[in-house]
């Protein structure tokens, strides 16, 4: 196991740094439509 790891903690790195980066960009996407909801209902 340590050995996998050793050898690929480059490729490790990265996925983990990706599931970081899906994660903010989904927040910031329900995000804004939360908002872009809340604007349609101040100006009705």
């Amino acid at each position: 196991m340590y050995e996998f790891l050793s050898q690929n903690a480059l490729y490790i790195v990265l996925l983990i740094v990706l599931i970081g980066w899906v994660g903010i960009f989904s927040y910031l996407l329900r995000l804004d439509k939360k908002m872009t909801k809340l604007e349609k209902m101040f100006k009705e």
